[in-house]
């Protein structure tokens, strides 16, 4: 049980609570969750919060939102209680039990809230009780996870290569896990089909690397998994995705430095050290790769990427990247390889990647 979040949250609701009494206006503030509101360190290796807040004060126009954000608490402060958990879609339904005044039409409206109320806190939502609904990321390789049992508590020792043709599920809180490698590298892959290619292959054993299918965005329990390895293991990470817009501003971006919604809890879901080995955009003409046409909202993402994004605006490599994509106006899937053969990013296309390593994208 986290007392000191039980505390936290005691406090505050006092505070609300005194004012209320006083027949002030009690108010909570946010920090603002966007872009804008982002500063990419070098240094520190990810988005950090700035300054800027929203301020939402108890008033008429906001009595229903103020009342959500308490109601969504006090579940909080209940799941640390009793040590248990709720989906966001499950949220969302114990909201449905509350008075018709304060229920949310739509699970956006729910999820916007729960977000707030991280942020208030400071704390990621896991914390407050909150998982995702989404499955986590998916390990194979040189790699022994060390987890407990749930009933005797007793150490259990978790073997990432003897899993046969499937693969082990990272769980949705891994700040209690422990590693053993002596694995070269941790290879983070877009897809799934390319994952399930390189597992059935048993590429991890010829390269000596640990492979996590990301799923695309990863979630935060992969990122987490990612960067735990990334400094227990003391590896490089290296990200395999898609070459476009989506791939490289958003997964990459992700998993590399974090996200402007999520700027409070970067820190810690984030993956300051790893690289791009690809595909890039000179891998399209240097593999003659089959490509798309790229769509309206591929060539906005990148401008978007140019305009407004800190780290893409830090590294110039990125920028010029970026802007070699869009002149060519094509993109590349990480599947396109097989033009040439199954298992040519096998054979041919990672090992010579992996061989230049010094020449990744930042």
């Amino acid at each position: 049980m986290n007392q000191a979040l039980l505390k936290q949250i005691a406090k505050e609701a006092k505070g609300i609570r005194d004012k209320i009494l006083k027949k002030q206006k009690p108010s909570m503030k946010f920090p603002l969750r966007n872009l804008s509101n982002v500063k990419f360190d070098p240094k520190a290796g990810y988005f950090q919060i700035g300054s800027k807040t929203k301020e939402r004060t108890l008033a008429v126009s906001t009595v229903k939102t103020f009342a959500q954000s308490l109601k969504m608490i006090a579940l909080s402060k209940k799941l640390i209680e009793t040590d248990d958990i709720a989906t966001k879609r499950e949220a969302y339904y114990v909201a449905k039990g509350w008075a018709e005044e304060v229920r949310f039409a739509e699970q956006t409206e729910s999820d916007a809230v729960l977000d707030d109320v991280e942020a208030f806190f400071s704390v990621n939502r896991e914390q407050l009780g909150f998982v995702p609904e989404e499955k986590g990321g998916e390990v194979a390789g040189n790699l022994v996870v060390f987890d407990e049992d749930r009933d005797s508590g007793e150490e259990l020792a978790i073997d990432c290569t003897k899993f046969g043709s499937g693969a082990y599920s990272i769980p949705i809180s891994v700040e209690h896990l422990r590693f053993e490698s002596d694995a070269k590298f941790v290879l983070a892959i877009e897809t799934a089909g390319m994952f399930q290619r390189l597992v059935k292959h048993n590429y991890w054993r010829r390269s000596d690397c640990i492979l996590v299918s990301m799923g695309g965005v990863p979630t935060r329990a992969t990122r987490r998994f990612i960067r735990r390895m990334s400094e227990d293991l003391d590896i490089p990470v290296y990200a395999f995705v898609d070459c476009d817009p989506y791939g490289i501003c958003n997964i990459y971006r992700t998993l590399k430095v974090g996200s402007g919604n999520a700027a409070h809890i970067n820190e810690a879901f984030c993956v300051p050290k790893a690289h791009f080995l690809g595909v890039t955009p000179d891998d399209i003409a240097d593999y003659d790769l089959p490509t798309h046409k790229m769509t309206d909202i591929d060539i906005k993402r990148i401008d978007d990427a140019l305009k407004n994004d800190p780290f893409v605006q830090h590294f110039k490599k990125w920028q010029d990247a970026l802007l070699q994509l869009k002149k060519a106006g094509v993109r590349a899937e990480q599947q396109a390889f097989a033009v040439h053969d199954l298992n040519h990013v096998m054979d041919t296309y990672l090992p010579e990647k992996l061989a230049r390593a010094q020449e990744f994208l930042p």
